[in-house]
């Protein structure tokens, strides 16, 4: 898609996957979809069994095409494994050291068709940006979906005896081992997708994700905190942190690993240079005013987007907090 000359306003969302996601599916009730461009992260992209896998753009493009499995919040409804059940026969002759053929990722018998069209078409030699664009115009999906970086960035997880790739640490481990840092690997020499559109922007969303390993690898490329800096004021944060706890995998342990608060106010602390409005939970209200000592003003409101109506509400919520309140004349 050719995003230039971008629409009178413009919305950009950073994102990770499924909070992410669900952010904006309420932000398309909100607002026109050619208001709103997402740049998703893609630390978390790895390769099995040969396939280019993407799996927060995949996430955030099944979700605005109303095809994501409800339950699980990843994948796609109606999906079966007959796939991943047959590669259990080569288990008994696979050798040792051998990484062929992996059953700890699951990927459904639909879901496969994504990567392998991904993988074709990164082999023909399109850019990451086209591919995605191409699958989520599969997809019906209107609103832009950009990968943070055509380029390879990767996010290592150090344990204290291994240093893992991020998928073997959230689902081959299960996220149940400490961690002691966190690398994102290829991202100091990576270009953002479109600094325009940082620069250009009414209103920047950084949606409720994890923000060490969703926003951090997105945040790692140069120049991406500097701008983000430069429009501090038109910046807001979403906390994915609720009542000291993810509402969804292992941040708050995360955060509590690698040396921060696990609350609304460490979440500030994180995002103050970036961000000058925080949206927390109703839960967290008594820390509004600390969360305002940290630099920032508080907006509060129910970001737990699992009720009818909470994620548009959230979404109108969090873009009219910033000053320009996303280029859009909105009613009284």
């Amino acid at each position: 898609m050719d995003l230039s000359p971008y629409a009178c306003s413009m919305i950009l969302v950073l994102a990770g996957g499924v909070g992410a996601a669900r952010f904006l599916s309420g932000l398309i009730q909100a607002v026109p979809s050619n208001d709103i461009v997402a740049v998703v992260n893609t630390g978390d992209d790895t390769e099995l069994h040969g396939l280019a896998i993407s799996p927060d753009i995949d996430t955030v493009t099944y979700t605005l095409a109303q095809a994501i499995d409800p339950e699980r919040g990843w994948g796609l409804r109606d999906e079966t494994w007959r796939a991943m059940a047959a590669l259990e026969k080569f288990e008994n002759v696979r050798p040792a050291g051998s990484n062929a053929a992996p059953r700890w990722f699951n990927l459904g018998d639909t879901d496969l068709a994504t990567h392998f069209y991904r993988t074709a078409r990164l082999q023909e030699g399109a850019t990451l940006r086209e591919v995605t664009d191409e699958v989520r115009t599969a997809f019906g999906v209107n609103v832009p979906i950009l990968p943070m970086t055509n380029d390879s960035v990767r996010t290592m997880v150090q344990l204290e005896n291994d240093c893992v790739s991020f998928q073997e640490y959230f689902v081959k481990l299960r996220h149940s081992v400490p961690v002691t840092a966190v690398e994102f690997v290829g991202a100091d020499s990576a270009k953002f997708i479109d600094e325009s559109l940082i620069t250009t922007a009414d209103t920047i969303v950084i949606a409720p994700s994890n923000p060490i390993v969703s926003l951090g690898p997105i945040r790692a490329i140069p120049h991406v905190d500097s701008l983000l800096a430069s429009r501090r004021d038109d910046v807001v944060a979403v906390s994915p942190i609720v009542a000291g706890a993810a509402l969804k995998g292992p941040a708050d342990r995360m955060l509590v690993e690698l040396g921060h608060e696990p609350t609304v106010v460490g979440v500030a602390r994180m995002y103050a240079p970036v961000c000058s409005t925080l949206v927390i939970d109703q839960q967290d209200a008594h820390l509004a005013n600390a969360v305002e000592r940290e630099g920032l003003r508080c907006v509060v409101t129910d970001t737990i987007m699992s009720k009818p109506g909470v994620s548009k509400e959230l979404a109108l919520r969090t873009v009219r907090a910033t000053p320009r309140q996303g280029g859009i004349s909105w009613p009284d």
